[in-house]
């Protein structure tokens, strides 16, 4: 059996970041340290930070007054901030840059008096501290179909954010609906789909067509690691897995070549652990395809420095 293993996979520059946040926090300040929401969406790294003394949580309200808060990468809404302040809690935020950047521009287009579609899926962490920006004046669509059952009542002011881990090709469906139907629609200067969403996914995409099979390592709450898994599925069979304990030796009855990939919140050693499981099943011989060089570096939060 050939694995071909897809480069970029794994840690973005994002989850370096915040996961270098917390560990530093811990040594600072000790456990026990909360989070708001899961640092990021792998139930292993949430898991090994949880046995440390971080407690994770879904509302301020489970914070006790004065207590350390660290904000996950998917970022927060201002009501969260302020509730903080009330609560006197001494935050750190560890926002992923790129999430910040969305916040910053729905900011923006809500002060200019624009009404704002939102293209994510409802319920993410993301979406929900987007939407804190300007809730008023922000209008959630995960689909052309929901593009063409919105109504506004001004069209004159309208823009389009996104949120950064979505499918490429999905959120342009999107984003082709709204074009259709509000010619005038204005996007954010640079596209918000973060680029280790997209390399990945572009890896995924030029390696599945040499493929039988694509794992995909990564939780099934991570918005970034499904993706991978539907891009794939463009092609070939794919399975999403969180760890080597979900492969099915069933799935390789007539497998000759197999990609391996694992979404922006997957640690390394996940991935590692699978090929040394394909090594000994199979003895699989290993290839490591680079279709992307990544360089970027996120700077911890500066409350940590």
């Amino acid at each position: 059996m050939k694995v071909l293993l897809a480069n970029p996979h794994g840690f973005c520059a994002g989850v370096v970041m915040v996961v270098k946040a917390l560990d530093r926090a811990l040594e600072i300040l000790g456990a026990p340290l909360y989070v708001f929401h899961e640092i990021v969406h792998n139930k292993h790294v949430v898991e090994r930070f949880r046995e440390r003394g971080v407690v994770f949580v879904n509302d301020i309200s489970e914070v006790p007054e004065g207590a350390n808060l660290l904000y996950s990468a998917h970022g927060v809404s201002p009501q969260v901030r302020e509730e903080a302040r009330a609560r006197r809690l001494r935050t750190i935020d560890a926002t992923c840059p790129l999430v910040t950047k969305v916040h910053i521009e729905a900011a923006r287009f809500a002060r200019d008096g624009y009404t704002i579609f939102l293209i994510g899926h409802e319920g993410h962490d993301e979406v929900i501290g987007t939407m804190g920006e300007a809730p008023k004046q922000i209008i959630l669509v995960e689909t052309p179909g929901d593009v063409e059952r919105v109504s506004v009542s001004d069209t004159s002011h309208l823009a389009y954010l996104t949120q950064t881990t979505l499918s490429i090709d999905d959120a342009n469906r999107v984003i082709a609906a709204l074009r259709r139907r509000f010619p005038n629609i204005e996007g954010p200067p640079k596209e918000d789909i973060c680029y280790a969403t997209q390399n990945r996914q572009e890896a995924v995409r030029e390696l599945a067509r040499e493929a039988d099979l694509v794992l995909v390592v990564g939780s099934g709450n991570s918005s970034n690691s499904l993706r991978l898994a539907e891009v794939a599925e463009q092609f070939t069979r794919a399975y999403l897995i969180d760890d080597v304990g979900d492969i099915d030796h069933e799935w390789f009855a007539g497998v000759d070549t197999v990609v391996l990939t694992a979404g922006a919140s997957a640690p390394e050693e996940l991935v590692l652990e699978c090929l040394d499981w394909l090594k000994n099943e199979f003895h699989a011989e290993v290839q490591k395809r680079v279709v992307r060089e990544e360089d970027v570096v996120f700077p911890l939060p500066r409350a940590l420095r």
